[in-house]
């Protein structure tokens, strides 16, 4: 089964797999994004907190593809919660990664990061910094623009707020930690999720159930987890840096298999939210 292409409310068409680079290094994050567009990547995540987008830049400038082929996504730094510094940030992220527009900028996170899922909520300085995603979107700098990490509040503010409601939603979504009623609620707002660190940043991928499940259908667990989000109507964000690893992750969306009903419920069921050494990053500590 494929699942190509998710339609976000303004009718632009996102590639429902992407190639994550958070925590690949500026200088090696070029080779990466040149050989994953090789492979047929179409969707490249960045963001300017991940300190990459120069070198995803010159890997997209180097890839040969045509800007239009590609489906770019940057975002706002959490900590900046201010018009004027969410407009900066705009112009300095198109410079650094050398490109006229983007196809998707988000918030990267309603509070700044040292506050996450604190009792302060931001939501005067989120509905201003949004206001600078709608001028840069109406003056063709994003191709749409959305936000990551937020829950139901946070989207209801800025919804409340603003002209231009959230497209996207990206939020941490694996197979154990599935936020299904944040999901539902997006889904009755016509905004698309997607789903960052599919695999739990890799702290999934040697639970038994996993590793059995992806036995019987023939795949690896790294794919039995993107199938697993994609199934769900998510778009998926699995990084990788080895060719092998590129090329598996892309198998999944371009041939794709399909996970059974039984076996969805099952992989529901599941509770899978202890991330080890990963837990030092503020987006897993919250749900360890």
């Amino acid at each position: 089964m494929k699942h190509e292409y998710a339609t976000l409310s303004n009718g632009l068409q996102i590639p429902s797999l992407g190639l994550g680079t958070w925590l690949i290094d500026n200088k090696e994050v070029a080779g990466v994004v040149r050989k994953g567009v090789e492979l047929g990547y179409r969707h490249i995540d960045t963001a300017e907190a991940y300190e990459n987008e120069e070198g995803v830049g010159v890997g997209i400038a180097e890839s040969g593809i045509a800007r239009e082929d590609l489906f770019v996504t940057t975002k706002v730094a959490a900590e900046h919660k201010t018009y004027d510094q969410a407009r900066d940030a705009i112009d300095k992220s198109l410079a650094r990664l050398g490109l006229n527009y983007v196809d998707l900028l988000l918030i990267h996170c309603p509070q700044p990061w040292d506050k996450f899922r604190g009792a302060e909520r931001f939501f005067d300085e989120n509905i201003n910094v949004w206001r600078a995603m709608e001028e840069a979107y109406k003056d063709g700098k994003v191709k749409a623009i959305g936000v990551a990490n937020f829950l139901e509040a946070d989207l209801d503010n800025l919804m409340a707020g603003s002209d231009i409601a959230p497209m996207v939603n990206q939020v941490l979504a694996h197979v154990g930690n599935m936020p299904f009623d944040l999901i539902n609620y997006c889904n009755d707002h016509n905004i698309v999720v997607e789903g960052y660190s599919p695999m739990g940043h890799g702290e999934v991928l040697d639970n038994e159930a996993i590793l059995s499940m992806a036995e019987k259908y023939g795949v690896t667990p790294a794919q039995l987890c993107i199938t697993y989000d994609l199934q769900h109507g998510l778009v998926a964000l699995p990084k990788a840096r080895s060719t092998e690893h590129l090329r598996n992750n892309l198998d999944t969306w371009t041939e794709g298999f399909e996970i059974s009903g039984e076996d969805m419920q099952f992989l529901d069921t599941l509770h899978l939210n202890e991330y080890g050494e990963s837990a030092m990053w503020p987006c897993y500590r919250a749900n360890d």
